[in-house]
């Protein structure tokens, strides 16, 4: 089974991208969240990504859905174990940064689930009712504006993005939960190293 993925951007379309890795093309499908990162991005870059690997009897095709760091597939294997939605499904629902469909979640707030593309209000219901309490790790946290030191290395910097452009945190509050995460482990070398410590220090909170 196909879990991560490195290699050179073929061709991108609105809804996914064809990855070059090891002499093979692989089609990879991308929630509208994570394809706004990737458009930053050119045929020929380099790209690594995770993958959640779909394949049932109804669905006999092997679909590829990417994520840029594991925190992420994590989220969306929470939000397709609600009975009302498929990994299809979802792609087409995860179109605002995943920790304010977190909060939404985590709040109650129905009306803001149901507004999610091909989210109705029973379904918003069905995502509260069994998720809620689950996923408080993926909502930003309210911390404040504390000042904070610039992010340095890329791995910071792709977190950084992550947390802002995905997570929904402010970039002041982002820089702060890297600034801890670092400080309490500064053998961090690797994104997703820094996301774990991130989640790890907020949930400490």
């Amino acid at each position: 089974m196909i879990g991560y993925i490195e290699g050179k951007i073929l061709n991108k379309d609105p809804d996914r991208i064809l990855v070059l890795a090891g002499q093979v093309g692989y089609e990879i499908l991308l929630p509208g969240i994570v394809m706004q990162r990737i458009q930053e991005k050119d045929v020929g870059d380099e790209v690594s990504l995770f993958i959640y690997y779909y394949q049932t009897e109804r669905q006999p095709k092997p679909v590829l859905i990417g994520f840029l760091l594991q925190a992420e597939k994590e989220f969306f294997q929470h939000f397709i174990s609600v009975s009302a939605i498929g990994p299809l499904k979802a792609i087409n629902a995860l179109t605002i940064p995943m920790g304010e469909i977190a909060s939404a979640i985590e709040s109650g707030d129905i009306s803001r689930l149901s507004g999610l593309k091909g989210i109705g209000r029973r379904t918003a219901q069905k995502i509260v009712a069994t998720l809620q309490g689950k996923i408080e790790k993926f909502a930003p946290a309210s911390g404040g504006n504390t000042p904070v030191s610039p992010v340095a290395s890329d791995f910071q910097r792709q977190v950084l993005d992550v947390l802002v452009a995905q997570m929904g945190h402010r970039p002041a509050e982002a820089r702060r939960l890297i600034e801890q995460a670092m400080t309490r482990n500064p053998d961090i070398a690797s994104a997703d190293m820094l996301i774990d410590e991130v989640y790890r220090g907020e949930r400490a909170e």
